[in-house]
């Protein structure tokens, strides 16, 4: 029952605050620094194999360490941190072989990244404890 609640609390906070930030954010960001980039409609089978795995990762090296160690603000470092490199490591990569991915995008993105794994592992952390103590 802890696997199943850690699964939806993680992937629940994820996709909604990741789908605000696509919607009323990034999108913007996206449109300006790297107009010709955009794809008109999003991947979908790309996106969402991104977030099973992502949500995977967040569920194993950030949610179930801080369940263990019974410490909400590992879940916060851990989960920034988490964040921090999985999306230095996309941002980087574009900016290092795509032509128009800007320094400015990949560092918007390097911050998202931390705070929104934060957020996630962090809440996460207190859903599981409300739920199974």
């Amino acid at each position: 029952m802890e696997l199943l609640i850690k699964l939806f609390a993680t992937a629940g906070i994820l996709g909604l605050l990741d789908f605000l930030w696509l919607r009323f954010g990034a999108r913007k960001l996206y449109e300006s620094e790297m107009p010709n980039m955009l794809l008109d409609k999003p991947n979908a089978l790309a996106a969402g194999t991104f977030y099973v795995l992502y949500v995977i990762g967040v569920m194993w090296f950030v949610v179930t360490p801080a369940l263990e160690k019974d410490s909400w603000t590992y879940a916060a470092v851990s989960g920034a941190l988490f964040g921090l490199v999985a999306y230095a490591t996309y941002g980087m990569t574009n900016l290092a072989v795509f032509k128009g991915f800007t320094s400015k995008a990949m560092l918007i993105d390097m911050v998202w990244g931390a705070i929104l794994t934060a957020a996630a592992g962090t809440g996460a952390y207190f859903i599981v404890r409300w739920f199974v103590g």
